[in-house]
């Protein structure tokens, strides 16, 4: 075990988030009783987040200082990652990919969002991340009404969920993964490259309890692999209320 966290009550202990419906609301900012209630957690035992957002994305939500507030920081699922401020080695989708693939999985994506018949369409369709496409039928650039809006949409008719399925399809052989997190977009990404790629960085770290929170804890949702992890013991919420529910009841705080 490192020396590195002997100043916690439970060094053996790290607790790892979600962002997204976790920590904050659906892409909005962290507030002020969860920082103290992460705050006091740190005295307690390791603290970490995992999403499948880039960094600056992350500091959006959780502030210039997260590099600083968590000891480890799991960007793009741990692709891009931090421990105490440093970055570890990272890793890139289009690597794995190669370019030629990477453009007919492009192509695809863009025509079938072409053909969908949606109420509300914006702009950025696919985002290309270090560790992954985030696929998004209105697009990201859409107002928080709107938003709302695709979600329920989305749970009516099914977008997401057929859209992945058409994917399945058409790439049987390419290795890849689908996730639907958030409220109007899917990751894709090579298997084994979901929230468990953060845990290959606490190897050696010498924890004997690895917590996980996250809101998406169902077969299908960005945070079920981790959730259901072996090594993890997974804790399914529904919004930052409930973490710090939990937290309270766990540590004590």
């Amino acid at each position: 075990m490192t020396t590195d966290w002997n100043d916690r009550e439970f060094p053996n202990t790290i607790c790892l988030f979600d962002v997204d419906g976790t920590l904050t609301p659906a892409r909005g900012k962290i507030g002020v009783s969860m920082m103290a209630t992460l705050m006091a957690l740190r005295k307690k035992c390791v603290i970490g987040f995992v999403g499948g957002s880039d960094l600056d994305k992350q500091k959006e939500q959780l502030g210039d200082s997260v590099l600083s507030m968590f000891d480890f920081c799991f960007s793009e699922n741990g692709l891009t990652a931090f421990r105490l401020g440093r970055e570890l080695p990272s890793n890139s989708f289009i690597q794995q990919m190669g370019e030629e693939r990477y453009a007919k999985l492009v192509n695809f994506c863009l025509r079938y969002i072409a053909d969908l018949e949606l109420p509300q369409k914006r702009g950025t369709f696919i985002e290309f991340r270090q560790g992954m496409i985030n696929v998004s039928p209105i697009g990201r650039n859409c107002s928080r009404e709107e938003r709302n809006n695709y979600e329920q949409y989305d749970k009516e008719h099914g977008i997401r969920r057929q859209f992945v399925a058409a994917l399945e399809k058409e790439f049987p052989d390419y290795g890849l993964k689908y996730s639907i997190g958030g409220q109007i977009s899917f990751d894709v990404f090579p298997v084994g490259w979901d929230k468990t790629y953060c845990l290959r960085h606490l190897e050696g770290e010498g924890f004997s309890t690895i917590h996980f929170f996250g809101d998406k804890a169902f077969p299908g949702g960005n945070d079920w692999e981790i959730f259901s992890h072996e090594a993890v013991i997974g804790h399914a919420v529904k919004e930052p209320a409930d973490t710090e529910a939990a937290l309270r009841d766990l540590f004590q705080l």
